[in-house]
């Protein structure tokens, strides 16, 4: 399993070398939670952040937007240097749309979906997606519990993901540790966002191989 460290729960003072000591520490991705405080009850970064912060590392940026209307920020964060963008089924938009935009800048697309939104809600998207991030807390805030009845969504997507030959990423996020990782690995994740469990643990580099299973 890939593990995406999230800066929700980095040093904002230091971000850049944030960013530099979980890639030392052997990152796989770097997961930047994107928040507008109307599709969530919180505010994070916006592009200028994504922007000061690519310079660090070559580590591929994975961008979430948690926003109302992610067709509008498509570009500006495309061109702050986001190698991955997802965004919400559950937002104001057109999600073909959105895909389609976001491929327009060479980005890697993929969808998320809240834990109240069933598995189905993605299938029409597969096969135009990069990834699909099933939310194992409800968006916002960081530091949440696992939710583990999250797991029979994460295993019904990789389902059909394979079913239907497709080359998708099953991502999850929240409440991800070297105590949870493994329930979402066996549930069929490929890729973990961890924020506390990274960015909070004694030593990130051996947190996030327990986390691979090693």
């Amino acid at each position: 399993m890939k593990i995406a460290p999230s800066l929700l729960s980095c040093d904002f003072a230091r971000m850049g070398e944030e960013v530099q000591r979980i890639d030392k520490a052997g990152a796989d991705f770097v997961h930047l939670d994107v928040m507008d405080g109307h599709f969530v009850p919180n505010l994070t970064i916006g592009p200028g952040i994504v922007k000061a912060v690519r310079p660090y590392t070559k580590l591929p940026f994975d961008v979430h937007l948690m926003i109302d209307d992610p067709l509008s920020y498509v570009e500006p964060f495309a061109k702050a240097g986001a190698d991955i963008i997802t965004f919400h089924v559950e937002a104001d938009c057109d999600p073909d749309e959105v895909i389609d935009k976001i491929k327009s800048f060479g980005v890697r697309p993929g969808v998320v979906v809240k834990p109240k939104t069933p598995a189905q809600a993605v299938f029409p998207y597969l096969d135009k997606v990069y990834m699909v991030l099933v939310m194992t807390v409800e968006p916002g805030f960081g530091g949440q519990s696992f939710m583990a009845d999250m797991m029979p969504k994460v295993s019904a997507i990789k389902q059909e993901i394979k079913r239907r030959s497709l080359d998708v990423l099953v991502e999850v996020d929240g409440g991800i540790s070297v105590k949870t990782a493994r329930q979402a690995a066996d549930a069929g994740a490929d890729v973990a966002v961890s924020g506390t469990g990274v960015f909070k643990a004694d030593d990130p580099e051996s947190a996030m191989d327990i986390m691979r299973g090693n």
